[in-house]
């Protein structure tokens, strides 16, 4: 089958190469309005579809984004992913999403891949390890926005939930209700995931300002497939917490499977309380209070950050760290 042209185009609609050209990038406000219906016709009669790879090599970009989430299977990745959708699509900006798995290795050959399709710029959740090629990145000036994680040291904007003052919300909210004995569960801490260690880190502060202790004991930090065998080991003990802050949403649903077997109720057994919100916490048979993150603000924000980096080839020149305010959703489940 013969591979349709701009010139075809052209010529069914009578009209030349260039006038085809201008309508195809957006360029016609001064082109009469039946000459664009005359390309629009010919467009769809002859299911052209334009070289967005030759447009984005003669124009210098491609008009694309590419996402790194470390882990789409979190409600915060995939709220955050959509609102970056909606910046792109009012910037008239395409989107590539990819899922590191918070392996640094697939994170590493993402990037490399994204770049080999020329995208204009990147919005990674950064993993632990690819340090070198975020410098070498940098230093020829490539667009990109970090989010929910940090580098120890700032080299790109970067937006992330005031993960400490969360933790103390949640703490000090299981505090009020009359709980003094309070364990904690999160995903492994191996790859040093930013909000991870400063949620645990908050949660420990705010027990240490109740005058209450920190046992190591109820501070669960595992795989997501090692966390209920975890709690089993924890429920051999004499002592067991009577209230829980899970730190995000995965280890609080492998902490509401560990209840659920054990039989144990949400708040009459056993309290609760976790970051992020979605649907599924309003509905559960206990609805459960969250510290919600503003994600769609987030992905809003480091989508127009990016295209302004972009847009602007003196973005070098500002690298900072922009943290948001964390909110309490009162539920049942304390």
């Amino acid at each position: 089958m013969k591979k349709i042209t701009m010139l075809d185009v052209a010529q069914k609609a009578n009209v030349s190469k260039s006038t085809v050209s201008q309508y195809i990038n957006n360029r016609y406000e001064y082109m009469a309005d039946a000459t664009k219906m005359r390309i629009e016709e010919a467009i769809r009669e002859l299911g052209y579809i334009p070289n967005f790879v030759a447009k984005s090599l003669k124009q210098k970009k491609s008009s694309t984004i590419g996402v790194i989430v470390a882990n789409i299977l979190h409600t915060f990745s995939t709220e955050i992913i959509r609102a970056i959708e909606d910046v792109c699509e009012k910037n008239e900006f395409h989107l590539f999403v990819c899922n590191a798995d918070d392996n640094p290795e697939k994170e590493r050959a993402y990037i490399d891949m994204l770049l080999a399709k020329q995208v204009d710029g990147l919005i990674i959740f950064p993993t632990i390890g690819n340090e070198d090629q975020y410098k070498r990145l940098k230093l020829s000036n490539f667009p990109i926005v970090f989010v929910d994680r940090k580098l120890e040291k700032t080299i790109y904007p970067t937006l992330l939930l005031d993960n400490e003052r969360a933790a103390e919300i949640a703490v000090q909210e299981i505090v009020q209700k009359g709980h003094r004995k309070i364990g904690l569960i999160s995903m492994s801490l191996s790859q040093k995931v930013t909000p991870r260690i400063e949620r645990i880190n908050g949660y420990k502060k705010t027990l240490k300002q109740n005058d209450l202790p920190v046992k190591d004991e109820w501070i669960i930090a595992a795989e997501r497939k090692d966390i209920i065998p975890e709690l089993e080991k924890m429920w051999l003990n004499k002592e067991t917490p009577e209230a829980f802050f899970a730190t995000n949403d995965l280890s609080l649903i492998e902490l509401l499977k560990f209840l659920r077997k054990k039989n144990l109720k949400v708040p009459e057994d056993v309290s609760v309380i976790a970051v992020d919100d979605s649907d599924f916490l309003e509905i559960s048979a206990t609805p459960i209070t969250a510290i919600k993150q503003p994600t769609f603000e987030i992905g809003n924000d480091a989508a127009s950050v990016l295209l302004d980096l972009i847009r602007d080839p003196r973005f070098e020149e500002v690298y900072e760290i922009k943290r948001y305010a964390p909110a309490l959703v009162e539920r049942e489940s304390l």
